[in-house]
Order: C-alpha cells, then structure tokens, then sequence
C-alpha cells in the first residue's frame, strides 16, 4: 500500500530543490498555465471557477475572493509532490474524488469556505508523490470535472414511514442498533488520549451509521472515525459502494493518536449500504 505522501513529504523537506520541474510539460498535461514562485520552487496551475455566478449573503464572490481552484508542485528529494485545492459544486464533489483517489492521488479534507452561498461550493483538498507525469495526468483529470455535472442522488424517504428490517444491516455490519422513531443507528466506538486520558465512544470518539426507508430503497448518512493512515482506504471503499463522502475534517486538537471524520451520504438498498460501510470498517483497526 502506497505511503501517505504527507509523511514522505516530512522525510524528503531537508532536500527540496527549487530545480527539476518540466513545468512546460506539467501545462502540456493539464492544459493549464502556471507560475513559479522561485524562492520555494513551486510551479502553480489554477482555474477560476469564474464559469460559477455565485454569491455569499447577498455578495457577489469571484475567484480573487477565494473561488479558484489550484495545484503546485515542487520537487522533495528525488520526487515530485502535488498539493492542491479544488472548488466544486455539491454534485461534482464526489466525482472529483474518484478521479484524485483513482489515478494515484490523496483527498486529504473537504470543507466549505462560505456560509449563505448561492450555489453551494465545496473546497477538496489533495496530494500526492511520484513521478511528475503521473501526477500532473491525476490533476487534470480532477480539473476535467470542473466543467461536468455531476448526478444528485436524490430521494423521497420519510423517516416515519420506515419499514426495513434492522437484523439484516446487524447480519452485514456483526453488530446492532437501536430504532428511534424510524431511523436505526449504529453506532462503534473508537478511543484516543487527551492529556493521558482516555476519550472514546460516548466523548464521540465513534464511527455510526443512521438508516432510514425500506429495504429496496433506503438512505444511510452518519460519520466515521479514521487514523489518519487508515483515511484513504476508508474513502475507496466507500465511493466503491456509492456511498457519497460530503465533509473530511478533524473533531480535536492534540489527541493522541490523531483522529480524521468523515460525514457520508447514501441512498441504495439497505443491504448493499450495509455491505460498503462494512468494507470501510475493514480498513480500520475497529474491534
């Protein structure tokens, strides 16, 4: 399994070079033009998302305010490393995220930047380490969904009309829940340490799992707790079983080991809902 390149990043900084990018050839590949900042020796393509007429409380936002899109690259040690940020739309948020995670790529946060924006806009930040062609082929194909429209799934699940049976998600996931009011929770603890103690399930430390509807047609939202190494992993399998991710963030500061969340989304069948997050948790050291 590939090495998170946050920490090949780490070991690799003492022989970052300001020489070696193609940046010509990196433009020829993304299509886009860049520019060097030639005291860090980082070469930077950005698109402006001015194609989206978007405004926050009234006001008009454009790119300079925050509404573009970018990635730099730099060279650490014998390899090149990618970090960037992409502004999306909600539906094109989570095919951006399967071409990063399918061509070689990290999703490292999702968040917003605004609050009472027209479209809502989304911020998803990725890196990478490897070879400069490869990188440079992964970043465009994360550009290319800037200009798709990506699908809605939507629904018309009431919660109090619930009717599926909660064993077959407990038969999927090896564990149970409870029923309130039309939507069964389960819930598994996790644990971390705050200043030597002991923080877990009910301080929130937890991964869980909210469904509702029938066992034909269902929705599933709720938040999962990773170990950073464990993330990537997470998030394949999950947009594997169609299961939209809508946040990546942290809930603490200076726990011990560190914790990463994810907010998810997903409407299909009850069981085949229960069978990705089941394969998420297979990639974490849950008990």
């Amino acid at each position: 399994m590939m090495k998170s390149f946050v920490a090949l990043c780490l070991v690799a900084a003492p022989a970052m070079a300001a020489k070696g990018l193609d940046s010509a050839r990196i433009e020829q590949i993304t299509g886009l033009k860049g520019q060097w900042t030639e005291k860090e020796g980082v070469f930077k393509v950005q698109v402006p998302r001015s194609d989206l007429a978007v405004t926050a409380a009234g006001a008009k936002v454009t790119p300079p305010l925050g509404l573009t899109a970018w990635a730099a690259f730099t060279k650490a040690g014998g390899h090149t490393v990618v970090m960037g940020d992409i502004v999306l739309t909600e539906d094109q948020v989570n095919p951006a995220m399967d071409a990063a995670l399918q061509n070689g790529l990290e999703v490292t946060a999702l968040h917003n930047h605004f609050f009472w924006e027209n479209p809502r806009v989304m911020f998803m930040h990725i890196g990478g380490m490897g070879e400069e062609e490869k990188l440079a082929q992964a970043v465009a194909k994360v550009f290319a969904v800037l200009k798709q429209q990506g699908p809605v799934p939507a629904s018309d699940i009431d919660p109090a009309n619930s009717n599926f049976d909660p064993k077959r998600i407990d038969a999927v996931l090896g564990r149970s829940g409870e029923m309130n009011k039309g939507v069964y929770k389960v819930t598994i603890g996790r644990e971390v340490k705050m200043a030597g103690h002991a923080m877990g399930n009910a301080m929130g430390v937890n991964t869980w799992a909210a469904f509702a509807g029938s066992d034909d047609r269902a929705i599933v939202d709720g938040d999962f707790a990773m170990l950073e190494g464990e993330m990537q992993d997470v998030l394949k399998a999950l947009r594997a079983g169609g299961i939209n991710i809508v946040a990546i963030h942290q809930h603490m500061t200076h726990e011990q080991p560190r914790m990463l969340f994810l907010h998810y989304w997903g409407v299909g069948r009850t069981e085949d809902l229960a069978r990705a997050l089941a394969s998420a948790l297979k990639k974490t050291k849950v008990a």
